[in-house]
């Protein structure tokens, strides 16, 4: 069966990653993932308009981790196609210190990964770690040979564990990664619901064409990752919604439609 962790680079099946880069208006996809992703915004428009906001959010959620709350380490799980204001780029610019570690295990991901996600600043750390998400104790043994795991670190998964196999694979990579970092940590996610039944035909879609299955899931499942979490505000919101204080003094975002994918940063106490 083919599957998103084989080592070799399939480009007679779509790839969710490059079909993402596409929408993202990237250039690191193949014609088959160019196919399916206009397949794909036929069905459901607003995949488009996800995928800009995903950048936004991480965006303005890693801002405001390193601005606001002195977050000097990231650990970034299922980075994806590196594009446009990756979160080095982002933690780097606030602070040039900052240490993110990129987790991936695709193998067209890790050769950009290899190009791309370099430094900013000589006084910063950026790396990558070659590791399926569905194993997370593997991930903080290697996360373990750059980050402080004595400071706060910024968990990120964004918009990738919908490739989760359960529902309980879900919780437990995420309640293990958040078990092993210290308190005034934080979760940043995102994924897309099941509120749109154009997205979730636009899911069963793209299973049937040989890519790894991206499953929706209730808007409540997707929150209860976050219990025991405090979280920052506006809290448990659309992508298109999501602001913190400080963040963008012009940030109207509050304001705009949602969409079926939902998001939230929260604080480890």
């Amino acid at each position: 069966m083919p599957d998103d962790f084989s080592p070799v680079i399939r480009t007679d099946i779509p790839h969710s990653a490059r079909i993402w880069n596409y929408w993202m208006g990237g250039k690191d996809n193949f014609d088959i993932d160019r196919v399916a992703g206009d397949a794909g915004a036929e069905v459901d428009p607003d995949i488009v308009t996800m995928a800009v906001e995903s950048r936004q959010f991480l965006v303005r959620a890693v801002r405001y981790l390193a601005a606001e709350e002195g977050i000097r380490q990231f650990l970034d799980i299922g980075t994806g196609l590196p594009t446009m204001q990756n979160t080095h780029e982002v933690a780097q610019s606030v602070a040039q210190d900052s240490k993110i570690v990129y987790v991936d295990n695709d193998p067209m991901v890790l050769a950009h990964a290899r190009a791309l996600l370099v430094n900013t600043t000589p006084e910063g750390v950026t790396t990558y770690i070659d590791c399926d998400y569905h194993q997370p104790e593997q991930i903080i043994a290697d996360a373990h040979n750059v980050l402080n795991f004595s400071q706060p670190i910024g968990v990120m998964f964004m918009g990738v564990l919908g490739h989760a196999r359960t529902y309980e694979d879900m919780r437990r990579i995420v309640s293990t990664v958040m078990d092993a970092v210290p308190s005034g940590s934080y979760l940043t996610l995102w994924d897309g619901t099941i509120d749109s039944q154009a997205y979730v035909t636009l899911c069963e879609n793209y299973a049937k064409t040989g890519g790894v299955p991206y499953i929706p899931r209730p808007r409540e499942e997707i929150r209860a990752v976050f219990d025991g979490l405090e979280m920052v505000s506006p809290g448990f919101v659309s992508l298109t919604q999501w602001w913190a204080d400080g963040t963008d003094e012009d940030d109207e975002a509050s304001e705009a439609r949602p969409i079926s994918a939902y998001c939230a940063v929260a604080r480890k106490p």
